[in-house]
């Protein structure tokens, strides 16, 4: 009461919105800085790996927790080599896919048959060595699929090629060149873990119930697949093309902004500075892409900042991960709707090093929920309704 002897009203607490700020896991594998723009895998700063370490380096390091020694290394490439081959089963179920399916539906009822058709191989606790085996096909089953709609017949893997190497050579059916796969290598480091985003989290609550490894990265998938999680770099594509010339930028954007529209590959959940991926992939966008396709990017990414800062003071957006994704992603041939799938290539080592981490330390995952519903309704037979 207060001293008039006027109630005072309790003071209303916001609850948390979409589980932000909730500590959901313990993790030593990744952190987001947002503040300071900064992400870290196992302690290295991803300015110390994107463009020197191999995307296999990266990937051992996230499995096993330190990077290799040339020895490690080479039994862990033969071990990634030799499970890269899909099943002739897996192959026909992609066939009878339709032609127009989503490469990430494709993905995805890849991922899951992977499970029944190689019982021998994930039939344990998740460990090592299921990860090794589920992640190495990710990017063959996404080249596999891409070739049958296309009328062609899938290609096998080569012995010998590393990761962005083998995907490519998969696709397309040439040797890659480096000026393609090289690119491809750092996009995939960049994006391999990012801290407990919705796609890890969900593979960790699956994780969580002593569900299988297959399971439980068929539903980051299925988590990825949202165009609030996964689908932003297709759609910065789109806008790009719809801009069609750096003249054109201004006019466009304004009218965007004018209708509400949100500007894609601007703004990120958990960064208040800039994604410092995208500034990486910037510097390979520059080098790799289409020279008027750079130009167009660029100057669409400078005015969207100055259109953002004027229009919306104070809300710290700036250029994300997927802005320049879309531009590298182009530039080594991939269609703009297998730029989520690519996304899920580089993901699957961080999916899987996660549902290791959880099993390791196991709690079942079981939040609650506020309920605002009634709880004093009574039935009233159908006639009297």
């Amino acid at each position: 009461m207060s001293n008039s002897g006027t109630a005072v009203s309790e003071v209303e607490i916001p609850k948390p919105s979409g589980l932000e700020g909730v500590v959901a896991a313990s993790t030593a594998l990744s952190h987001v800085f947002g503040e300071e723009g900064k992400l870290v895998y196992r302690g290295y700063d991803i300015h110390e790996l994107a463009g020197h370490a191999s995307f296999e380096e990266v990937a051992f390091l996230q499995w096993v927790g330190h990077l290799p020694n040339e020895a490690e290394l080479k039994a862990f490439t033969a071990k990634l080599d030799a499970n890269r081959t899909l099943p002739d089963e897996l192959i026909t179920i992609l066939r009878q896919l339709p032609a127009d399916t989503a490469p990430m539906d494709a993905l995805r009822t890849g991922v899951s048959s992977l499970g029944p058709l190689l019982p021998g191989v994930f039939n344990d606790e998740p460990d090592l060595d299921e990860a090794i085996a589920l992640a190495a096909r990710f990017p063959s089953i996404l080249a596999a699929f891409h070739r049958v709609r296309n009328g062609l017949e899938p290609v096998a893997h080569k012995s010998g090629h590393n990761t962005a190497q083998s995907y490519l050579y998969q696709l397309f059916g040439t040797e890659p060149e480096e000026r393609h796969w090289k690119p491809l290598e750092t996009y995939l480091i960049l994006l391999t873990d990012h801290g407990m985003n919705a796609s890890t989290f969900a593979a960790r609550v699956i994780a969580s119930t002593q569900s299988d490894i297959v399971s439980a990265l068929t539903g980051a998938v299925g988590a990825l697949k949202g165009p609030l999680h996964g689908g932003a770099p297709s759609l910065v594509l789109d806008m790009l093309n719809e801009i069609g010339t750096a003249d054109n930028v201004d006019t466009w954007l304004n009218a965007a902004l004018d209708r509400g529209d949100r500007l894609m590959g601007f703004g990120h959940r958990v960064y208040k500075a800039e994604d410092p991926r995208a500034e990486i992939l910037r510097e390979m966008a520059r080098t790799a892409s289409d020279p008027d396709f750079f130009e167009l990017s660029l100057r669409t990414e400078q005015r969207a900042l100055e259109l953002l800062n004027e229009r919306k003071p104070g809300r710290r957006l700036y250029t994300n991960v997927e802005f320049y994704s879309a531009a590298v992603l182009a530039a080594v041939g991939l269609p703009g709707d297998m730029f989520t799938p690519t996304f899920a290539v580089a993901r699957s080592v961080g999916w899987s090093a996660h549902v290791l981490e959880q099993v390791a330390n196991n709690r079942l995952i079981r939040p609650q929920s506020e309920f605002v519903g009634p709880i004093d309704l009574h039935f009233v037979d159908l006639g009297d309704r």
